[in-house]
């Protein structure tokens, strides 16, 4: 209870059309993670993980190693940056993969951005298949994949992106969102890929030369020095995979073999993507993408 002759002094009410000036909190995260080859068998050699970057090691009976990237988060909005590294050393294999789909949400400023740097040395075989992201309406991303190969190493990657949640109404009509790939051999550049979405996504994609109104769409490239000789399993796999609503084509070329893939939907790329990453690559996806 107030004594009585203490006065009690309430704080000015704000008018209604006064703007304060908010600094609102943005998300950090740096995790790398990197394997060696030690007696035979794949294994960790270093792991660092800061901010809303975690990285989780499951353990599987399989020689091949996984490493799951988790942002804590639970997103990406304008004015976030995140950062991933990993590399595979002489000999090594490992596989690197997301909890789950990661997700873009609406911004009230700036530009989200995550940044992934991969390196694999000779003889060395990398996969980077992260699950996929999902653009919300009035969303911003910017994302960028670089990667330096040393000689004979192998390197599959994979970006899947969504519009929006369709078994749940929404629609994404305003969007920015930007995909750069830049991948190096021996210093050379050997593949690039640029994706650019600024605007109403429905009416972009609806054209028969951007998307024919898909509403989801994914790009895999497998980098090997004789990746031509598999273009024919790529495309048998992609006939296994095919199911109504989603189209595919792969191609090879220089040593890049490359697939793209256009689906009316997000469940229809993620079935899709799933039987033809399993087929092509003759063993189970991460547990991860079942859960």
């Amino acid at each position: 209870m107030l004594h009585p002759q203490v006065p009690l002094t309430l704080a000015e009410p704000t008018a209604p059309d006064t703007v304060r000036d908010v600094t609102l909190q943005r998300a950090r995260g740096e995790a790398r993670v990197t394997f060696k080859l030690a007696r035979g068998r794949s294994c960790l050699d270093d792991l660092y993980q800061a901010g809303a970057t975690k990285v989780r090691l499951p353990k599987i009976h399989e020689p091949r190693p996984v490493a799951v990237f988790i942002n804590t988060a639970g997103g990406i909005t304008g004015g976030d940056r995140l950062s991933y590294s990993a590399g595979t050393g002489e000999g090594a294999e490992a596989t690197l993969t997301t909890q789950a789909a990661e997700r873009a949400y609406r911004r009230s400023t700036g530009v989200g951005r995550v940044e992934t740097r991969l390196t694999a040395a000779a003889g060395s075989t990398l996969e980077w298949l992260p699950q996929e992201t999902i653009l919300f309406d009035r969303s911003a991303l910017a994302r960028r994949l670089h990667v330096d190969l040393t000689g004979d190493a192998r390197f599959l990657a994979l970006e899947s992106t969504v519009l929006g949640r369709t078994a749940m109404g929404e629609s994404v009509d305003e969007v920015l969102f930007r995909d750069s790939w830049r991948i190096r051999r021996d210093g050379r550049l050997i593949f690039a890929d640029e994706i650019r979405l600024e605007g109403n996504s429905r009416e972009i994609l609806k054209g028969a030369a951007t998307g024919d109104g898909a509403l989801a769409f994914a790009s895999l490239v497998d980098c090997r020095p004789d990746a031509e000789d598999h273009l024919a399993r790529a495309r048998s796999a992609l006939e296994a995979a095919a199911r109504p609503g989603l189209r595919a084509a792969a191609s090879a070329w220089n040593g890049v073999l490359a697939v793209r893939l256009v689906g009316r939907d997000g469940r229809c790329l993620r079935d899709g993507l799933m039987a033809f990453l399993e087929a092509y690559r003759a063993r189970a996806l991460p547990r991860v993408w079942r859960l």
